[in-house]
């Protein structure tokens, strides 16, 4: 059974990255992201860490963000569950 933050997190990129519907729900914990998902580019990066913040109830700050937060799934979702115990 995924945890609260995987079900929210799948749907933010869903919505943010216009994936297929589904599509997130068969990412794992070493899906690529950034690289791997076209619609995942620079560009879409800012969107993505603003949707986090808004629905996961987090602030991220600058010196947080690298490559690897965005270089999987798995990397992504320990960042934004750490987020949220605080």
């Amino acid at each position: 059974m995924r945890s609260e933050t995987d079900t929210l997190l799948r749907k933010i990129l869903t919505d943010v990255l216009g994936l297929k519907p589904g599509q997130a729900d068969s990412f794992d914990a070493d899906t690529g992201l950034f690289g791997h998902l076209p619609e995942l580019d620079s560009m879409a990066v800012a969107g993505l860490l603003t949707e986090m913040e808004d629905r996961l109830e987090i602030v991220i700050e600058d010196d947080e963000i690298d490559g690897e937060l965005l270089e999987s799934y798995g990397a992504l979702l320990t960042f934004a569950e750490a987020k949220r115990a605080g």
